[in-house]
């Protein structure tokens, strides 16, 4: 089971957190729902990073689930609501991006257009907001990185989200933000683009088959002689976390957001 955390990303909801520097952009925070929990310190280190780099964050009050697990389960409805509430909460003040560290999230909130009709006052809300979404590394690659970072003489792989990669199309941005950081040597993982077996709750649903595609990526992970495995979603974190438990690789798994968060001068 994760570990959870010490404390909850809760109680950051409602605050602005200002940029150090100039102010090059203003964006707003989605903090997930599993994230608050488990990856409090997760949502930190992003904000620190995004005000790092010159942007002010907000991290809205009122947000609420982004509604992928009920579109997947075919619970339209409650999906819709989610949507619209989230909608409200994201487009009552004017951003300059919405930003999520979760590319599980990051793929429904970029299709909220698809859960109402075009004739529908909703989906044009919704066109306004997809304009907005992006995935932190998506972000930073095209905001470009200002803060100096520190040399860090790490060796370390990817693994490709399925949501990021298949989902959003972004392969290139977390690469980027990875080798802007002096003295890291990214290797590779062979079969990236291929799932580590998380899929949202398919490794609880389809666990033998889940497991199986863990083993091969855990095998891939270890043969690159990489002690960080970097990736760009909770699930893929979990699902990978567990994965060196279980297969005594020994390897740390981290997101993009937290090597970032660490190389900060």
């Amino acid at each position: 089971l994760p570990r959870i955390d010490d404390h909850f990303f809760f109680s950051q909801l409602g605050k602005t957190f200002p940029a150090r520097g100039p102010r090059r952009a203003r964006v707003a925070l989605f903090a997930g729902c599993v994230a608050q929990v488990t990856f409090a310190r997760l949502n930190e280190a992003t904000i620190r990073v995004l005000t790092a780099n010159g942007c002010e964050v907000v991290v809205p009050h009122g947000q609420l689930c982004c509604g992928a697990l009920a579109a997947h389960a075919g619970v339209r409805d409650v999906a819709e609501e989610l949507a619209e509430r989230n909608l409200d909460v994201f487009l009552r003040e004017e951003f300059d991006a919405v930003i999520t560290n979760a590319a599980g999230c990051g793929s429904t909130l970029k299709e909220y257009t698809h859960l109402f009709a075009e004739n529908d006052a909703r989906h044009e809300r919704a066109a306004v907001f997809r304009k907005k979404m992006r995935d932190v590394t998506e972000f930073l690659a095209e905001l470009g990185l200002t803060t100096p970072l520190r040399e860090t003489k790490l060796r370390v792989t990817y693994q490709d989200s399925c949501h990021l990669l298949h989902g959003q199309k972004v392969r290139e941005a977390p690469r980027t933000l990875i080798r802007a950081v002096p003295g890291v040597e990214l290797v590779e993982l062979p079969f990236s683009e291929l799932c580590c077996g998380s899929a949202g709750v398919y490794n609880v649903t389809q666990t033998d088959t889940a497991l199986e595609l863990l083993a091969g990526k855990m095998q891939h992970a270890k043969a690159t002689g990489a002690p960080v495995i970097l990736t760009a979603n909770p699930g893929c974190l979990l699902q990978l976390r567990a994965g060196a438990e279980i297969h005594h690789t020994g390897q740390e798994v981290l997101h993009v957001v937290e090597l970032l968060d660490r190389a900060l001068a």
